[in-house]
């Protein structure tokens, strides 16, 4: 069974202002650029800190999830789906977001760049 046919996904065009996105990415990545709404918690440490998902998360919101190219955040959709989430995959991550033109920007509020 193919993987990616089972995680529930999202094209970064079906975003809208306001929606709850979840940046997965490594802490070098999200420095280098990042959406500037998005929660950032990093694979590498998501058990450890998802109670600041669902602290931050607006209750019955769903959950983007996002990281450079949508593999890792398919990993994360999977795991929360299995939580009871409403959660989906932001498809080709924030490589088609800075395509798409939407802003990248740093921790400062400068411009920013996926790596």
């Amino acid at each position: 069974m193919n993987f990616a046919a089972r995680v529930p996904t999202v094209g970064v065009a079906d975003l809208k202002d306001g929606d709850f996105l979840l940046d997965v990415r490594e802490d070098d990545e999200w420095q280098a650029g990042h959406a500037a709404a998005a929660l950032h918690i990093p694979i590498s440490e998501f058990v450890a800190r998802y109670g600041e998902l669902t602290e931050a998360a607006p209750q019955d919101a769903r959950v983007h999830v996002i990281c450079r190219s949508g593999g890792r955040s398919a990993q994360v959709t999977m795991y929360l789906v299995q939580q009871g989430i409403d959660a989906v995959n932001v498809d080709g991550g924030m490589q088609v977001w800075q395509a798409a033109g939407r802003e990248v920007v740093t921790d400062e509020g400068d411009p920013g760049f996926v790596i």
